[in-house]
């Protein structure tokens, strides 16, 4: 079983689109969105849910009322301000509390209730292209890279238990830990970027990442044609930096247009769109050393 992952340096350059098409493409992958605090990849795939369970991280106090003597112990030393008191009837701002435990370690009278933080939902499903693992992280949880690697071990199960040889994984933007969290022990990794100077100096840095992982990476530079000469530079770079260049894609309405009617670009009759995109995946198939 191989895993390939496909992220970029930031949000908007097509990567969840690619991450369909492939999806399409493939004949025996299971499907992962790694995305988890923005996850889009089911507005195009339409998945149907048949099994979900909670996420917990890290804890969170709350305080029983009928056990507080409102003594302000707990307001006296929190450090992040989180206990609010309100004419005597103390609370905790559940957005403000770090889950650190002073308050319920040192409440003399064993009011503060000290519990694990719900902090989002995973599910599996099926969609017309196989199994999805995916996720969605509660507004303002955090653990993101955790929720990942959870995405990532249901998708793994799922693939053993059904014999099939790849999964697809569409990872977070940017660096970070759930990038970290989505790449680490992935065969390959697929950077899909846009001939823009963030999208250039982003490259660099999601490269030196993978790098130091030392995970074979390709690139595709999606509106190529915007401005041709980045192109060249971001292409040129990715040769300097040890990778493959996957391929171009033009700028086409179609990527838009297909989301609207919940389709993937190679489901929606632009041969045009549809034949670059199976080129990109053949390279990289082939970089991968799978059979198509």
């Amino acid at each position: 079983m191989k895993e390939l992952v496909i992220i970029s340096g930031k949000g908007g350059t097509g990567k969840t689109s690619l991450s369909a098409a492939f999806a399409s493409l493939a004949e025996n992958a299971v499907i992962a969105d790694c995305d988890v605090d923005a996850a889009d990849l089911h507005l195009v795939l339409s998945p149907e849910i048949v099994k979900s369970g909670l996420f917990e991280s890290g804890k969170l106090a709350s305080i029983d009322e009928s056990k507080c003597v409102s003594c302000g112990k707990c307001s006296e030393l929190c450090r992040f301000d989180a206990v609010k008191n309100n004419g005597g009837v103390f609370s905790i701002e559940e957005t403000s509390c770090e889950g650190c435990g002073v308050c319920a370690h040192f409440c003399p009278a064993g009011a503060v209730i000290f519990e694990d933080r719900k902090c989002g939902e995973w599910y599996i499903s099926k969609s017309r292209f196989g199994t999805v693992s995916h996720a969605k992280l509660f507004a303002g949880a955090e653990n993101s890279g955790k929720l990942v690697s959870l995405v990532r071990k249901n998708a793994k199960e799922k693939a053993v238990e059904e014999k099939k040889d790849l999964i697809i994984t569409d990872g977070p933007p940017g660096i970070g830990c759930p990038v970290i969290a989505s790449i680490t022990g992935a065969d390959a990794v697929l950077i899909v970027t846009e001939p823009t100077l963030s999208g250039e100096h982003d490259l660099e840095r999601i490269a030196s990442l993978i790098k130091h992982f030392r995970i074979p990476f390709s690139v595709c530079v999606n509106r190529f044609d915007v401005n041709e000469e980045i192109t060249s530079r971001i292409e040129k770079k990715t040769l300097e930096l040890g990778g493959m260049v996957a391929g171009r894609i033009p700028y086409n309405k179609i990527f838009t247009q297909s989301q609207i009617r919940s389709l993937t670009v190679t489901e929606s009759g632009c041969s045009e769109i549809e034949n670059i995109i199976k080129n990109i995946w053949e390279n990289i198939c082939r970089r991968m050393m799978m059979t198509i």
